[in-house]
């Protein structure tokens, strides 16, 4: 009987050992290898700027209450609250301590596209990039180059703020394997190159699902309620639904949207409020073309 307790103790240990790396298999950061960054070329910095411009950087990587040229120091410091803790946005400044001058294309890349950090530790979803790894892999090495070129800070953003079990990081790859891929949030029954430029940046570094789109309790989009609208992860308020079943921007035409996002005033001669001020002074930054993509886009997404 002792026999028989100790093979059933043992034959135990062993699947829970097979289950342990199992789970460590399926939940270990994956970053993509160093040749996957190696022959991409020079970098383009000024398009790296659009891009730098698109991802809305200066909104969460700025020093909060900065203004004017200071935006461009991308100290950190924001403190983003949400149902799973309060967040610290980190320096991504080019000083090589505080910031990310000291990392390479690679760790850069693979911060941006798998939420691995440099250290080869998961990096949270409140950075978005859920969304970031529809992003080319030219886009970032040119965002790379440009961030190159702004202003160092010596600024050490304070470690985020997390209850159990929230603060254990290996939690994080069951996360990404229920979430995270590369794949087009919606299928679109229409989707000539305006429309597949306006896919890229709004799901890509425009990352407008990541407000725009309602959680499940994990975090995780509600993959038929694309762009339909959501609380304001900050608790106050609700973000709106920008699909074409809105009651609010349904009925603009793609040119309301455009001119929208370039002077910030809606067909009705109001004006952007709130969290939104950043984003459309940011996206004023692009070209007409990549507005008026944006806009064709929000027009061919289906309505919820």
């Amino acid at each position: 009987m002792v026999r028989r307790f100790i093979r059933s103790l043992l034959c135990l240990i062993g699947i829970a050992v097979l289950g342990g790396g199992a789970f460590y298999l399926v939940t270990a950061p994956d970053p993509l290898p160093e040749s996957h960054w190696a022959g991409l070329g020079a970098p383009d910095p000024a398009n790296g700027q659009m891009v730098f411009w698109a991802g809305g950087c200066v909104s969460c990587h700025a020093a909060p209450g900065s203004e004017g040229d200071a935006k461009l120091t991308l100290a950190g410091g924001l403190a983003l609250k949400s149902p799973f803790g309060t967040f610290h946005v980190p320096n991504i400044s080019p000083d090589e301590k505080a910031g990310i001058g000291g990392w390479t294309l690679a760790e850069f890349g693979n911060a941006m596209k798998r939420g691995v950090g440099p250290g080869g530790q998961h990096l949270y979803p409140s950075f978005p990039y859920g969304s970031y790894s529809r992003m080319s892999d030219k886009d970032v090495n040119d965002l790379f180059a440009f961030l190159k070129t702004l202003p160092k800070s010596a600024n050490a953003a304070p470690p985020h703020e997390l209850p159990f079990p929230f603060n254990i990081r290996l939690a994080l790859g069951g996360w990404k394997f229920l979430y995270l891929n590369d794949q087009p949030r919606v299928a679109l029954a229409k989707s000539d190159d305006k429309i597949k430029r306006g896919q890229y940046l709004v799901e890509g570094p425009g990352h407008c699902g990541e407000c725009h789109t309602p959680r499940d309790a994990l975090g995780g989009f509600k993959a038929d309620m694309w762009l339909a609208g959501a609380p304001n992860p900050e608790g106050k308020g609700r973000i709106p639904d920008i699909t074409p079943a809105s009651e609010s921007i349904g009925g603009w035409s793609e040119a309301d949207i455009a001119s929208y996002l370039e002077t910030g005033f809606t067909p009705d001669f109001d004006s952007v409020g709130g969290s939104m001020v950043d984003v459309q002074q940011n996206i004023a930054h692009l070209p007409a073309s990549d507005r008026e993509a944006i806009a064709a886009y929000l027009k061919a997404v289906p309505g919820h």
